[in-house]
């Protein structure tokens, strides 16, 4: 189960879409006879942030646990790789359009970001054999800031965009002029403030435990921008 709002201006469609939808799973797949689930929660359900997305994720989690079904729980910190509409995909797109590229602040926000390749074997590995009533958090074997990401894609992919630091509280004003102007903005205030949250997560061995190699993140993100079948294809919802 791995469907999740992350962003939007209102609570409703956090609330449909984490919660709801999550209750409608669960009944279905009570009627149907579907007793096992690996459910794709969040590290943030451990963050400092409290904001919609957050909470909703909480809960989502809670109706989990609280289901008659062998599950396990895997948290995903931020995540990067091929198809990505949001998150590292979105920014190396906008990197492509603007000669300039705005950070908030000094951009030393830590980030703790988990290859999607890795993370898709690890669910795999559960599918497979489920650790019943287990709970995973599945973080990112390399603590990387905000700043030193957005270099890493520039490197990666041979731009000379300036990289240009702007006052926190100026961009925060921005984003929010922007989302009057946007019904979907491709980022909000509240993930810029769950940005500079500060969160460390736990890093378990999840390379031991699941038998997953750990991509160095040089290497995944060369394997995000330069292959040459899948590194230009964007999902579009």
């Amino acid at each position: 189960m791995l469907q999740a709002q992350i962003g939007a201006k209102s609570s409703a469609p956090f609330v449909r879409n984490n919660i709801r939808s999550t209750e409608l799973m669960l009944e279905t797949a009570k009627q149907h006879g579907i007793n096992k689930l690996v459910h794709i929660s969040s590290s943030v359900v451990e963050s400092v942030a409290d904001d919609k997305y957050t909470n909703t994720k909480k809960e989502q989690e809670r109706l989990v646990s609280a289901s008659d079904l062998d599950y396990c729980i895997l948290r995903p910190t931020l995540m990067f790789g091929w198809f990505d509409r949001k998150h590292l995909g979105w920014l190396s797109r906008f990197m492509a359009k603007t000669p300039v590229f705005p950070i908030p602040g000094d951009g030393r926000y830590m980030r703790q970001p988990l290859y999607v390749r890795d993370f898709c074997s690890i669910i795999v590995r559960c599918i497979g054999d489920l650790p019943v009533g287990k709970v995973f958090n599945i973080t990112g074997r390399e603590e990387i800031d905000y700043v030193d990401i957005i270099k890493a894609i520039k490197r990666s992919l041979g731009y000379r965009t300036l990289i240009l630091h702007i006052p926190y509280k100026l961009f925060w004003w921005l984003l929010r002029i922007y989302a009057v102007f946007d019904h979907d903005p491709p980022f909000t205030t509240e993930q810029l403030e769950a940005l500079v949250a500060e969160d460390s997560f736990e890093v378990i061995p999840w390379w031991d435990i699941f038998k997953v190699p750990a991509t160095p993140f040089a290497e995944a993100i060369d394997e995000t921008f330069h292959n040459d079948t899948y590194s230009k294809v964007t999902l579009e919802f």
